[in-house]
């Protein structure tokens, strides 16, 4: 098996504290932001611009940041998880619902969960980057598209492989990277353009927590039941539906 693929069979999400105390390396943050600049992105355009964050008190007032959790997320996340290791195998997709707080299980906490992580306020956000010591908010600028990309398309896929090229870099790197949605919705969004001075064209694309696991996260890490289709299972041959894995 080549490298590339082992490693890009290693990557994956660190849901887990990092150690607060221990620092990425500005050479290793350089390595990271080498990697996005030769993503591929739609017709050369590098349509985007990152933002690092590693200052404490510009990260302790990021978590001060009033969020919420919305209840369309979490019923949307209840749909991927499966209860069992054994259900997980099964279906290759999704996520195992022992990674989430008990109350994400329950469907009649649901309603109650939206409500409750509003009154938390910053507290909610804290735990969301839990003391990282490095963010990386990766913008993009929404009046410009790729040609003929209806929805910007092309450009959704740029960001994606700027996405996959710095992760397989922090991975090679033994840093852990966890992606964070809580900065896409449009209220913690206007906050952090502020704090960080974000010109109003350009829009938060994605977050990127980085940081490494403390002794009992890379514990947690090694217990992760990660699951993928073979590709005899996606891939079709000639036309849909003649699959690979009947080939001759």
């Amino acid at each position: 098996m080549s490298e590339v693929l082992e490693l890009i069979q290693r990557r994956h999400s660190s849901r887990v504290s990092f150690d607060p105390n221990r620092s990425i390396a500005r050479n290793a943050l350089k390595k990271i932001l080498a990697a996005a600049a030769w993503a591929p992105t739609a017709h050369n355009m590098q349509n985007f611009e990152v933002i690092v964050v590693d200052d404490r008190d510009q990260l302790r007032a990021i978590g001060e940041v009033k969020s919420g959790l919305s209840e369309t997320f979490i019923r949307e996340n209840y749909a991927q998880l499966s209860f069992s290791e054994e259900e997980l195998r099964r279906k290759k997709t999704g996520v195992l619902a022992a990674m989430f707080p008990p109350s994400w299980r329950d469907p009649k906490m649901f309603a109650k969960l939206e409500e409750a992580a509003f009154a938390e306020g910053p507290s909610f956000m804290s735990s969301t980057i839990r003391d990282c010591p490095t963010l990386l908010f990766v913008t993009y600028d929404s009046s410009k598209r790729a040609p003929a990309s209806a929805g910007d398309v092309l450009g959704f896929i740029s960001l994606g492989c700027v996405m996959q090229n710095m992760w397989l870099t922090a991975e090679e790197m033994g840093i852990g990277l966890q992606i964070l949605s809580a900065f896409s919705s449009s209220q913690v969004e206007s906050e952090i353009k502020k704090l960080l001075g974000i010109p109003p064209a350009l829009k938060i694309g994605f977050t990127a927590r980085l940081g490494y696991p403390t002794a009992e996260g890379a514990e947690q890490v090694k217990k992760y039941l990660r699951v993928r289709r073979d590709a005899g299972e996606f891939c079709h041959h000639g036309k849909y539906g003649v699959k690979a894995g009947e080939w001759p």
